[in-house]
């Protein structure tokens, strides 16, 4: 069995306006389990196509992505669907918490469109709330919490069914320099438990974290 969760086999994304967007050109990107990976690069590089087409949200033009050992490019939206829902956990700047739910309530409706059992639904969100640091705030509900402990919910809602990679899109944009460091100890530790990480973002801080950086810069993709 294939160690890559994510094998990106020169990929492009073109835009069929005119002229041509070609947000990304050619890219081959190779991530192993465990590997935590930072994507780095200005507004306008490719980022965001790079993060959508990692999530299953976007298509490649041409190209072949393999998540996890599953060919992507050929699979109908059902399936893609369903695979994104199995094998990704997003995190995003902004939490996506609502707020008169409950911090548990809020990290259970992560399997309520994903087919997972109702049964233990609760037990498995207390475990990965105490997996986040995150155990003895349950009942709260999220404006009680820091920028930080509503950070560190999403991430436990993230990781509810076991995901093969979680994909963070700008995961500390919107917190103090205190809480970054809290958030990004806690990637630490995820990854020290074999969880693959890719973190797209545009802070130098963020990025010296990860194991591996690779800069994206007019959708062509080099490792630093």
């Amino acid at each position: 069995m294939s160690t890559d969760v994510i094998h990106l086999d020169d990929v492009s994304r073109v835009f069929p306006t005119e002229p041509p967007v070609y947000a990304l050109r050619e890219i081959h990107l190779r991530v192993g389990r465990g590997d935590y990976v930072a994507i780095v690069g200005p507004s306008g590089s490719g980022k965001s196509t790079l993060l959508n087409t990692l999530g299953l949200l976007d298509r490649p033009t041409s190209g072949s992505y393999i998540l996890n050992g599953v060919e992507t490019t050929t699979l109908r939206d059902g399936a893609r669907t369903r695979l994104r829902g199995r094998e990704i956990g997003f995190v995003y700047q902004s939490f996506h918490l609502l707020p008169h739910r409950s911090v548990a309530e809020n990290v259970m409706l992560a399997e309520v469109y994903g087919g997972h059992p109702r049964g233990g639904r609760r037990r498995r969100a207390l475990d990965a709330l105490e997996r986040v640091g995150m155990g003895h705030r349950v009942e709260f509900v999220p404006g009680r919490l820091s920028g930080g402990e509503r950070q560190r919910v999403a991430i436990a809602r993230a990781l509810m069914g076991s995901p093969a990679l979680l994909l963070c899109d700008e995961p500390t944009g919107n917190l103090d320099s205190g809480n970054t460091e809290a958030v990004l100890d806690l990637f630490d530790d995820l990854r020290d438990q074999g969880l693959t990480l890719v973190v797209i973002t545009h802070e130098d801080t963020v990025s010296a974290r990860a194991d591996r950086r690779v800069r994206i810069h007019d959708g062509v993709l080099t490792e630093e």
